[in-house]
């Protein structure tokens, strides 16, 4: 605690000062133009990830990056998409996944959770993600089975998250993208899906349009 303690001591003498203005427009009110949507995990860092200050990103997060689908149980996730995209008007939702995610472990593992009962319930969300890799994905074990639950649970949530009817509203009306994303955390990578080829990219790699959204009525793209 005393770490940080020290630190906002540090923020509020140093970094607040050449930000003084940001934060004087930002209490008037709030428009960014993505939602964050990512895991818990404590070795995440969206705003250090993507170098975006306060009041850019709208951030999510819980574990294992997941969104229940319409028709499940009210929670907190389907409010802040709501607010983000039919109060903010966010234009850009973004789901990202990471290596070594302990959520996807116990969805692999689910003896594990057995002490967790509230972390195994939550995982039910993902329980899509679980049968595509117990039929399709025998073949692989150890990190590399990790690597690809990762990847295909952050399809599966995109999918989940298109049912949500604010979102699927706005996807009609093309004035709003999804992307899906992984983050590699001993490297700094950050791969993107691509819709075209199929895989996931490095986002060098993949072309993302210039100028975002080019007009309404476009085809939504991951």
């Amino acid at each position: 605690m005393q770490k940080l303690i020290e630190g906002i001591h540090q923020f509020q003498q140093e970094d607040f000062q050449s930000l003084q203005g940001l934060f004087e427009n930002l209490s008037l009110g709030q428009k960014p133009e993505t939602l964050f949507i990512t895991c818990s995990d404590s070795r995440i860092d969206p705003n250090l990830l993507t170098r975006s200050n306060p009041g850019e990103l709208f951030i999510l997060r819980n574990a294992g990056n997941i969104i229940p689908p319409h028709g499940a149980p009210a929670g907190g996730e389907v409010a802040t998409i709501e607010y983000a995209v039919a109060a903010l008007g966010v234009k850009e939702i973004i789901i990202c996944g990471h290596s070594h995610c302990g959520a996807m472990q116990g969805l692999l593992n689910p003896e594990a959770l057995a002490s967790l009962p509230s972390v195994s319930s939550w995982l039910h969300h993902a329980e899509a993600t679980k049968r595509i890799m117990r039929e399709n994905y025998q073949h692989l074990e150890g990190e590399k089975l990790l690597t690809a639950t990762v990847e295909e649970n952050v399809l599966v949530q995109l999918e989940n998250l298109r049912t949500l009817p604010s979102v699927a509203s706005r996807l009609k009306k093309g004035d709003l993208l999804l992307h899906g994303w992984v983050y590699k955390i001993e490297t700094g990578d950050v791969f993107a899906y691509d819709s075209l080829s199929g895989q996931f990219l490095t986002v060098a790699e993949k072309q993302y349009p210039k100028g975002g959204i080019k007009k309404a009525g476009s085809l939504p793209s991951i």
